[in-house]
């Protein structure tokens, strides 16, 4: 299998020196201003273009009601993906296992671990994912760090064997993302397209993050096999967008639309709207600026305020965990072409299970939402961490 590799070798050389020139030292962001309130603005970028908003407009103002905890008792829960029939499997940053857990009842069965993870700070077995094809080849993809790199591979689930045994070896489809300390994305998904996404991180080195050579602070594209996409920006790279510090959340709406979340430095949190080839402005710019040639985000929050992880679409919202900030955000969609916010963010769960790492769509208005209290940043209570059932308007 060819896999696609980074035109500049030394990328790979950089993880330690990122460290060094990092702002930051951890994903939740360096802001303690707790003071200023969320905000939404279109995207400077992407004029308004006039269209009926769809009949499932989202109201205003949402509600949050907790149905369950379908399972707890996980350490260090990062990766999250549903199986078809409705369980769920859940990843374990740093014991870099994948455990199987019963969509109805939580109960809990270990599928194996993942060889060749080098847990350390913000890397590990990160993002999770099932390949549209998962029926006929019961393949499950993994972003997970070694000890050179972060890089993408697949594994053969085979239930037919004993617990702890279920996982084949890893079929790399691409390595050489940069690695570092700190800011190693770590969000995958399918897309509509029945493409592999993947949000990287720019390893707390700054400057990756406009290098379009490199994988580092990136949204890419690219097909199951770790092949770039007839129709990417450049024909002959996997590169999506560019210009991102840590992607870690990914989610389509109902008219197909990607939407990413990434931590600012000490000031804004964004959401993006992600379109093909577009600069997202990281280092020069956090949060709007108006500049041209960057694209401005969707909305914004204090890093205190939100520090995002996971996002989802449900109910005609973005749905978008916060870590830091300890909350579940909604940001209604107008249904316009541009998809701006049709009212301002809307908090939920502030403080309540403390840091909220994955939310995932679980149907109509459900959802599923993974705490990360025992990752070394948080404040564990008895049971944690969780997976919690949500249902949502």
């Amino acid at each position: 299998m060819q896999t696609p590799v980074l035109r500049k070798g030394v990328v790979a050389l950089l993880a330690s020196a990122s460290l060094l020139l990092s702002a930051c030292s951890s994903d939740d962001g360096g802001a303690t201003d707790e003071s200023s309130a969320p905000s939404a603005a279109g995207t400077a970028s992407s004029p308004a273009v006039s269209a009926s908003p769809s009949a499932d407009l989202a109201p205003a103002k949402g509600s949050v009601e907790v149905v369950k905890t379908l399972t707890d008792g996980l350490a260090s829960p990062w990766g999250l993906a549903a199986l078809p029939g409705g369980d769920l499997l859940v990843g374990s940053r740093d014991e870099a296992t994948i455990t199987l857990v019963d969509g109805e009842s939580g109960k809990k069965t270990l599928l194996g671990s993942v060889p060749g993870v080098s847990p350390a700070s913000e890397g590990g077995l990160l993002g999770l994912a099932v390949a549209p094809t998962f029926g006929a080849d019961h393949l499950i993809y993994a972003y997970f760090t070694t000890e050179s790199d972060n890089r993408v591979a697949r594994l053969l689930y085979d239930e037919s064997k004993p617990a702890g045994q279920r996982l084949g070896a890893p079929d790399t489809i691409l390595r050489g993302i940069p690695k570092g300390a700190v800011h190693n994305g770590g969000r995958i998904a399918f897309g509509p397209d029945r493409m592999l996404y993947v949000g990287t991180g720019e390893t707390g080195d700054t400057g990756l993050a406009q290098d379009k050579e490199s994988l580092a602070g990136k949204i890419l594209r690219m097909t199951p096999d770790g092949e770039p996409v007839h129709g990417n920006p450049e024909a002959d790279s996997v590169v999506y967008t560019y210009g991102h510090r840590n992607v870690q959340g990914l989610a389509w709406d109902r008219q197909k639309q990607l939407w990413a979340a990434e931590f600012g430095q000490d000031t804004w949190d964004e959401l993006n709207r992600v379109e093909p080839g577009r600069n997202y402005g990281w280092p020069e710019a956090e949060g709007r600026q108006g500049t041209s040639g960057f694209v401005d985000p969707v909305a914004q929050w204090k890093t205190s305020e939100a520090s995002p992880s996971g996002i989802a679409y449900a109910e005609g919202s973005v749905w978008m965990a916060g870590l830091r900030g300890e909350r579940l955000w909604r940001i209604p969609l107008s249904g316009e072409a541009d998809r701006k916010p049709l009212a301002a963010p809307q908090a939920f769960l502030k403080g309540k299970y403390g840091r909220l790492r994955t939310v995932l769509a679980a149907g109509g208005d459900t959802l599923w939402l993974v705490t990360s209290n025992t990752d070394g940043r948080g404040a564990p209570k008895a049971g944690d961490d969780r997976i919690l059932l949500l249902k949502v308007r």
